[in-house]
């Protein structure tokens, strides 16, 4: 005997189905990549205060870049702490900044921006 579905039942039946489809994409993108975690990122700061970029925009990871900001000088003359652009670490601290771009900036770095002191 078969059995014959009211009108009722097949809507709830409907609504249930396109609902499960239309949340399964944000459930999947809530399963991605976990390199993209801010808890990830968060657990992976280093515990040299110079390294830690997190609470710099892509905009200013991206003037960083675009100065060829290196944590090692290249040239051995030219490095940050020597560089007029240089803003000496505060008092405790272990990194200083720049007058060019956002964030730490180590004392041995170097970036193509580099002015000599006068």
């Amino acid at each position: 005997m078969q059995r014959i579905y009211d009108r009722r039942e097949f809507i709830g039946k409907y609504f249930f189905l396109n609902s499960l489809i239309a949340g399964a994409p944000a459930l999947l993108i809530g399963c991605g990549s976990k390199k993209d975690s801010p808890r990830l990122k968060d657990a992976n700061i280093n515990s040299n205060p110079c390294e830690d970029l997190s609470g710099l925009s892509e905009n200013d990871l991206e003037v960083r870049t675009k100065a060829a900001y290196t944590i090692k000088s290249p040239l051995p003359d030219n490095l940050c702490s020597n560089c007029k652009l240089h803003i000496p670490p505060a008092a405790g601290k272990e990194c200083g900044s720049c007058l060019l771009f956002k964030g730490p900036v180590y004392p041995s770095g170097y970036c193509i921006y580099w002015a000599p002191p006068t």
